[in-house]
């Protein structure tokens, strides 16, 4: 059946990209519905709460930039138009006041997502913008409609103009699952294969330290894949390593063992010590004390710490100060992979820019146009995920209000 009010625009995605296009499109005197496949909006957006809500970073634009490797340059005018200070803005329009973190990142004052998101939904709404949920869109028909699955049927939409926001393929038990890949082929969109980013890695731990040291945390240390170093934290995981830092170099990570190259991460677990400083202070100690006693007084290494040098290093791992020194400041961790797209935080891959024009729009399909993570492009976490969102769902919204006003 098709549906009796059909909107002058159509989105489809509920998410950061999808509410983004829809409050741009109803602020042009459009009619909008959107329509989202789970019962209810933003869930990966209140998932990415529960950390926090980074919503963006205060770092110089051109670092900032620098964080989307190749696709910088077609999401340079787009991040541009709307930047992390108008994201700020708008944040605190919705009485979300935002601050800067000591690592740059930026965060609402309330640290969740729930109350952004509710006061986001009720403008929304307030604006006149309807939301369908429970609706999977499947495709187009034969004619050109918008078809979805419901529970009461099919449902078929003709607007005037489509704004796409279906995400990633990333955690798909929240709603982006990557199953739209299938009808943007069938159009003839430009697609990238769907790999996992910002995700743990794998390691073969011996069964005793995975045990015991599963979902402990390695604070402060220095993670080395390649000639990349990273300063920050990391978790061990019954299968691996995840954690911030281990995000950080995780696409690297992802790239050279896709082309068959040895993956070995090194972990430094004093960065702030050099390693003559680390030695001059394993020469102490009492007499009689246990390599981890001293380990524990004389550097304050912690159990996991002292757990992941005799991992790495066995009946090899040196007795001397200056030995030591060495095997703390370069821990060597073999991977073997890499965690898959069900726990990754997002994807990489998706429908290529080439595919797009300037304004976002499918060249395969005019009158369509897409946002989010659901374009080929990868960052960090760190606020660059939701940033390149919210500005590329405003930008595909601003495409379709140009391209509609081109029309007869």
């Amino acid at each position: 059946m098709d549906d009796p009010k059909t909107p002058d625009v159509a989105v489809i995605g509920g998410g950061p990209a999808g509410l983004m296009a829809a409050e741009t499109l109803v602020a042009a005197g459009l009619s909008v519905t959107v329509y989202e496949r789970m019962p209810s909006l933003g869930r990966r957006f209140l998932m990415a709460g529960r950390g926090g809500l980074n919503l963006t970073h205060s770092e110089p634009m051109a670092e900032f930039m620098g964080r989307y490797g190749e696709a910088s340059g077609p999401l340079g005018g787009v991040i541009e138009a709307f930047d992390p200070a108008a994201l700020r803005a708008w944040a605190e329009g919705l009485g979300q006041e935002t601050f800067v973190g000591s690592s740059g990142r930026v965060f609402p004052r309330a640290l969740k997502a729930s109350p952004l998101l509710r006061a986001w939904l009720g403008r929304l709404d307030a604006a006149g913008v309807r939301f369908h949920q429970r609706h999977h869109w499947t495709g187009w028909d034969a004619d050109g409609a918008l078809s979805f699955a419901t529970p009461s049927g099919e449902v078929k939409v003709r607007p005037a103009a489509t704004v796409l926001a279906l995400g990633g393929a990333s955690w798909p038990r929240l709603g982006a699952n990557g199953a739209w890949a299938g009808a943007l082929a069938e159009a003839g969109a430009p697609l990238a294969s769907f790999a996992p980013t910002n995700m743990g890695v794998l390691a073969n731990w011996s069964p005793a330290f995975a045990q015991r040291f599963a979902g402990a945390p390695l604070k402060a240390v220095a993670l080395t894949f390649g000639e990349q170093t990273i300063r920050g934290e990391a978790l061990v995981a019954a299968y691996g390593l995840e954690g911030g830092g281990i995000y950080a170099l995780s696409g690297d990570i992802r790239r050279a063992l896709a082309t068959g190259s040895q993956g070995q991460l090194r972990i430094d677990l004093r960065p702030d010590m050099r390693r003559g400083d680390l030695a001059s202070r394993l020469i102490g100690g009492r007499t009689g004390d246990s390599l981890s006693n001293r380990l524990r007084k004389m550097l304050k290494l912690s159990a996991v710490e002292i757990g992941l040098l005799r991992e790495a290093f066995g009946a090899d791992l040196p007795r001397s100060p200056v030995g030591l020194a060495e095997a703390i400041k370069a821990v060597p961790v073999p991977l073997t992979g890499v965690a898959g797209l069900a726990r990754a935080i997002s994807s990489a891959g998706g429908l290529k820019f080439e595919g797009l024009d300037d304004r976002l729009m499918l060249k395969a399909r005019p009158g369509v146009f897409a946002a989010g993570e659901m374009l080929d492009w990868e960052a960090p976490t760190g606020g660059y995920l939701l940033q390149a969102s919210f500005a590329t769902g405003r930008a595909a919204a601003k495409g379709a209000i140009d391209w509609l006003a081109e029309q007869p």
